[in-house]
C-alpha cells in the first residue's frame, strides 16, 4: 500500500518561514510528476508547485520568487521551502505524487494535509 505523509506545517509570522516534506511510502516501482496544493477555508483546493521526475519546477503565480520545490528521488520525497510568508498563503497544503505501484498500476495519490497559519 502506498502512503505519502507529510510534515513540517505550522504557525509562522509575515515574512517568515517553513519547510514542508513529504514522504513516500510502500510498494513503488517509480514516480512521475510530485507536487503541492493548497485549500484555504471557503476556496477550492489549487496548484502550488509541482515537480517532474527530471527535477524540472512550476509555480503558481501567487507563489513564483518565494517558494522552491526540489525531491530526492533516492528517498521518494518532496520538499516545499516557503519563504517571505504572507497571511494568504495560510491553508491547509497536500502533497501529491503520481506513482506506479509494484504491479505497475499507475495512480495519484494523496497526502493527509498539513495546516500552514501565517499570523501575527
Amino acid at each position: 500500500q502506498v502512503r505519502l505523509v507529510e510534515s513540517g506545517g505550522g504557525l509562522v509570522q509575515p515574512e517568515g518561514s517553513l519547510r514542508l516534506s513529504c514522504a513516500a511510502s510502500g510498494s513503488i516501482s517509480g514516480i512521475y510528476a510530485m507536487g503541492w496544493y493548497r485549500q484555504a477555508p471557503g476556496k477550492q483546493r489549487e496548484l502550488v508547485a509541482i515537480i517532474t521526475s527530471g527535477g524540472s519546477p512550476n509555480y503558481a503565480e501567487s507563489v513564483k520568487g518565494r517558494f522552491t520545490i526540489s525531491r530526492d528521488n533516492a528517498k521518494n520525497t518532496v520538499y516545499l521551502q516557503m519563504n517571505s510568508l504572507k497571511p494568504s498563503d495560510t491553508a491547509v497544503y497536500y502533497c501529491n505524487a503520481y506513482i506506479i505501484d509494484s504491479d505497475y498500476e499507475r495512480s495519484d495519490y494523496w497526502g493527509q494535509g498539513t495546516q500552514v497559519t501565517v499570523s501575527l
